[in-house]
């Protein structure tokens, strides 16, 4: 099942490039994007709430290497890979109604890339993971490069550089791991431990990979220019999935293979993760173009899910894969009305609009309700995942907790001003009224409904995901705190003859 969820976008994209024509082209993109939901769908009847792997795939592919293709899901995975396969017919469906040129092309690298990504979730052999991971940046730097707007060639140039140099370092990383334990599967590594002398030199150059990918500050000045530069379509997969990538390798492949490492930088990159959480909400703040706060934004929020990740508990790294989904939902939500306003007005600054409530209602509807569950407003999605994370972080260091708490003042500071600046206000300028700015079509709703329908599930109803990411994720907390977990079974033999000397405590027991 694994493989055919990978590969059916890639089957896709082939048929939409030899399609005779742009409407045939449209359909099959968009019908192989919803059949690989469906797809995906399908993992959830027969799940077991465990932190194994499950579905596993596991073939040789170069076995003088020891390399295979070797495919699993597990709690941390199953919402992303399900996250991705969501987010993709809702950027084809919009694609079909603005995208003009080239139109196959294009649809074609919509599916290429959610190929890679599905594959650099489910990948549990490192090289296999790393094909996946490289092959990922191809299509959206042409997607950026070809279709975006004016300085687009340097904001895929720098995508591309900035993501490449990371990668290369953590190949050579990989390179390492083989050549000291001969596997390069990821089970195996676990079981078997990474040397001690490899998990400081392991670590840092899977982090900065990662890092780059989040973008973790000081790291994250691609992410604006990609996100301003890229068409819409492109910007709503960049923030609702690859930027998840960066996240969701370090909670794969850097906690459980350098647990010592992960011990000595954690709070390092909490650190560094706080930084970015308050930078990125003045930044934000201060921009005059909507797409650009909207890119801020996520340098924000990602912040929260990697503080949620080291702060190495159960609570907060369930709350951290929680609010990748939740992200991921909502900043891709922005960004879609963000392309939808710009389709009408073809402009984003902030100066250009204003009391738009009185012309377009329900565009105005949408956006507030996705602002607010951007801020985290109790009931809605992004609630769930900061208060697990803050709750988590507390419990490890409590001033990282209320300087998180400061930076969701500060997003709920700057998404209400730009509803403010956009809904409301002066109704001054006729570009803005009625009969020059139409309002939302049924096709544009049909994209936004599915999503605000999550915001209010995952709100109110949690545990249905919860369910899934806590065994995983309670393991991967347990990898750790290796010397508690010891200490406490060495201990508790020594107390057996105590209890065995009184019947009360017997019974107790």
């Amino acid at each position: 099942m694994l493989s055919v969820l990978t590969f059916l976008p890639l089957a896709g994209a082939i048929i939409v490039l030899i399609a005779p024509s742009d409407g045939l082209k449209k359909a099959l993109a968009f019908g192989a994007a919803v059949a690989t939901f469906v797809v995906s769908l399908l993992l959830l009847p027969g799940w077991q709430d465990i932190p194994d792997m499950q579905f596993v795939e596991r073939y040789a592919w170069m076995p003088g290497l020891n390399i295979h293709y070797h495919l699993g899901v597990d709690g941390i995975s199953l919402w992303l890979v399900v996250l991705t396969t969501f987010l993709m017919p809702i950027a084809v469906a919009f694609s079909n109604q603005h995208v003009k040129q080239n139109v196959g092309g294009y649809l074609a690298l919509m599916l290429l890339m959610e190929t890679a990504v599905l594959g650099v979730f489910l990948a549990l052999d490192l090289v296999l993971f790393y094909v996946f991971w490289e092959f990922s940046l191809i299509p959206m730097a042409l997607l950026i490069g070809k279709w975006g707007s004016d300085n687009r060639v340097y904001a895929a140039v720098k995508f591309f550089l900035y993501t490449l140099a990371g990668s290369a370092l953590m190949l050579v990383a990989i390179l390492a791991l083989y050549f000291q334990t001969g596997t390069f599967d990821l089970l195996e590594l676990q079981r078997m431990g990474v040397p001690a002398g490899l998990q400081q030199v392991g670590f840092l150059a899977f982090a900065l990979a990662f890092a780059i990918k989040v973008p973790l500050f000081p790291f994250h000045t691609w992410l604006p220019d990609a996100h301003v530069e890229a068409p819409t379509a492109g910007s709503v997969i960049l923030a609702g999935v690859l930027l998840k990538l960066g996240t969701y390798g370090f909670v794969r492949f850097a906690l459980p293979l350098f647990p010592a490492a992960v011990a000595d930088y954690s709070s390092l990159i909490s650190i560094l993760a706080i930084v970015g959480i308050l930078y990125g909400a003045l930044v934000a703040l201060a921009q005059r173009d909507l797409k650009s706060l909207v890119a801020y934004s996520s340098v924000a929020h990602m912040g929260f899910v990697v503080l949620g990740i080291f702060a190495l508990n159960e609570q907060a790294i369930s709350g951290a894969v929680l609010q990748m989904v939740s992200h991921g939902l909502s900043t891709g939500a922005l960004f879609l009305m963000v392309g939808m306003l710009y389709e009408r007005r073809h402009t984003r600054l902030l100066s250009d609009f204003g009391g738009l409530w009185a012309s377009v209602p329900i565009f105005c509807f949408f956006f507030l309700v996705v602002a607010l569950s951007s801020a985290g407003l109790p009931g809605l999605n992004g609630f769930v995942g900061e208060f697990l994370i803050l709750i988590g972080t507390y419990r490890s260091t409590p001033l990282f907790a209320v300087l998180g708490t400061v930076g969701i003042i500060l997003a709920a500071w700057y998404l209400l001003h730009a509803f403010r600046k956009v809904a409301q206000g002066a109704h001054e300028n006729p570009a803005n009224f009625r009969e020059n700015l139409p309002d939302l079509n049924w096709k544009e709703i049909w994209q936004l409904v599915p999503i605000v329908v999550l915001f209010f599930v995952i709100g109110f109803a949690p545990n249905l995901f919860l369910s899934k990411i806590n065994p995983s994720a309670s393991a991967l907390a347990d990898l750790q705190m290796p010397l508690e977990r010891d200490a406490l079974i060495v201990d508790l033999p020594d107390l057996t003859p105590l209890i065995a000397e009184n019947d009360l405590l017997t019974a107790g027991r």
